[in-house]
């Protein structure tokens, strides 16, 4: 049955390939649609996979917007090619292209907003001084919300101002420091950690009050009050908005590319040029609001 294959799948991701928790809902979730699909079709063996034509007209019936539909399928191609690779079964795929994107431009923080954001957390307060590292980091660095809450001491170099983080596909990257984060993380370490730090902290950088490490979910409720008390739309803001705002400004400021993708940690630079998009945006707009016959 399709749906023992699946779980040997999650396993595999998990056991082998070191998945990460998230990885491993995504893929669930997305291949729980193929079992829908077969289960309508009155067919959960392996025999029903090789009827999939009509899969993408229903993952768009479902509503489910092209970058969804197109994730979508990217899951079931993982799951066929280990069906073929590690369970010897061959599977026709058929003609299942993948529906047209849209370019879909990040969202980002303008330096005003960033710096309104910035200055919310209570200095005066262990777990406000925490978060205002945190965000300073964030937006110095360009890092993912997990690489911000796995980060360890032994994954920092403050004497040169770097840290190291092990990004997507267990690639290690080393990203430079700015001076006003690094002054952050410095106080931090040495003043605001110790209050915090438990038998159970182990060596994370970011604790919560009760000196355990961080979690996804709590640095996303942090960021979204913040913005709040910020004035800033809460629809516009998550912590990968801090990332994109890191990549766009620097790029605003004449960053090279691969630079910024050796930072980013993105594997092709057709990834990172899409923030070019944002300043041909930002530069039409200057134009058009400058120029006397636009």
């Amino acid at each position: 049955m399709i749906q023992d294959y699946v779980e040997e799948f999650l396993s595999f991701l998990s056991a082998v390939k070191n998945a990460s928790l998230n990885t491993l809902i995504s893929y669930g979730s997305d291949l729980k649609d193929l079992i829908e699909f077969l289960q309508k079709k009155g067919n959960l063996s392996l025999e029903g996979l090789n009827h999939l034509a009509e899969y993408l007209e229903y993952l768009r019936a479902k509503g489910y917007n092209p970058f969804t539909v197109a994730r979508k399928l990217s899951s079931l191609r993982s799951f066929l090619k280990f069906l073929e690779v590690e369970k010897g079964l061959n599977v026709n795929l058929g003609f299942l292209e993948n529906p047209k994107l849209p370019l879909r431009l990040p969202k980002v923080l303008s330096l005003e907003e960033i710096e309104r954001l910035l200055s919310q957390p209570d200095l005066k307060h262990p777990l406000g001084y925490r978060d205002r590292t945190m965000l300073e980091l964030m937006y110095a660095t360009g890092i993912r919300v997990s690489e911000l809450i796995g980060l360890k001491g032994q994954d920092l170099n403050l004497e040169l101002g770097f840290l190291r983080v092990m990004g997507k596909g267990g690639k290690e990257r080393l990203i430079p420091i700015g001076d006003y984060a690094l002054d952050f993380l410095k106080n931090y370490l040495n003043n605001i950690r110790p209050i915090l730090i438990s038998p159970k902290s182990k060596d994370h950088v970011f604790l919560n009050r009760r000196g355990t490490p961080l979690t996804r979910q709590r640095f996303w409720q942090i960021i979204k009050q913040y913005a709040l008390k910020a004035g800033i739309d809460v629809e516009k803001i998550s912590p990968h908005v801090l990332r994109h705002s890191f990549a766009s400004h620097l790029l605003q400021r004449g960053a090279d590319l691969r630079a910024l993708q050796l930072m980013l940690g993105h594997s092709s630079l057709a990834t990172t040029q899409v923030y070019t998009h944002l300043d041909y945006k930002r530069l039409r707009e200057v134009y058009d609001r400058h120029h006397p016959r636009a």
